[in-house]
C-alpha cells in the first residue's frame, strides 16, 4: 500500500489513508451512513476534516451510532450534556443542529421511502466520475451541490451549504474526485 499513487491530500497522514483507501468516494445508500455523513461534514464546517476523523469514534458514541430515530428524540437536556464532552466539536449550534436534522431526515425519508433514494435523485443515482489531475482543480461547490445545498435548507436542514454538501457528495460517493492517477480512481 506505501508504493500506491494517492490524492495528494492523504500523503503523509495514516489516518487520511486511511479514509482515502477505504472510504471516501466509495458510494454510500444506506441511510444511517448517510445520516452519519450528515452530521460529521456539518460538524467538520470551519474545521480540518483530519480533526472529524479523530473524532469520528466519540461521534459514533454520543450520536446512538448515528441511529436517526434515537437521535431526532434527543432532549435538551441530552444534548447539554453532549456539549461537554470532548471526544467531538463542542459547538452548541453543530451539536443541537444533529436533533434537527434527524427531524427533517425522517421526512425525507418518509417522502422518498429513503434518504438515500432522494440525495442519488440529484445525481440520476449514478456517480459522476471526474477526470482531475490534481487536487488544485478539484471545485468547492458545484451547481449541483447548490441545489441540493438549498432544498436541504428549504426542507429545515442546517450545516449544509454548498461546500458542505460537496465535501458530503465526495465522502459518500456521488462524485468521484480521486485524481486520475490515483489507484482509487478507477476502483468502481
Amino acid at each position: 500500500m506505501k508504493n500506491r499513487i494517492r490524492c495528494s491530500w492523504c500523503q503523509d497522514n495514516a489516518l487520511y489513508q486511511q479514509y482515502h483507501d477505504e472510504v471516501w468516494g466509495v458510494p454510500v445508500k444506506d441511510d444511517q451512513t448517510l445520516f452519519e455523513f450528515l452530521l460529521l461534514e456539518g460538524a467538520q464546517a470551519g474545521l480540518s476534516w483530519i480533526t472529524i476523523l479523530k473524532k469520528r469514534e466519540g461521534y459514533r458514541e454520543v450520536f446512538s451510532q448515528f441511529d436517526v430515530e434515537k437521535v431526532s428524540r434527543f432532549t435538551d437536556k441530552k444534548l447539554e450534556k453532549i456539549l461537554l464532552n470532548p471526544d467531538i466539536v463542542r459547538n452548541r449550534l453543530k451539536v443541537f443542529s444533529a436533533r434537527s436534522n434527524a427531524l427533517a431526515f425522517i421526512e425525507v425519508q418518509k417522502e422518498y421511502g429513503s434518504f438515500a433514494n432522494y440525495l442519488w435523485g440529484f445525481v440520476q443515482h449514478k456517480t459522476i466520475l471526474n477526470n482531475w489531475t490534481s487536487s488544485a482543480e478539484v471545485p468547492v461547490t458545484t451547481v449541483i451541490s447548490d441545489t441540493l445545498s438549498r432544498d436541504l435548507k428549504k426542507r429545515g436542514f442546517k450545516f449544509v451549504g454548498s461546500t458542505i454538501m460537496y465535501a458530503y457528495m465526495q465522502a459518500t460517493g456521488m462524485v468521484n474526485d480521486h485524481a486520475i492517477d490515483c489507484f482509487r480512481h478507477k476502483a468502481r
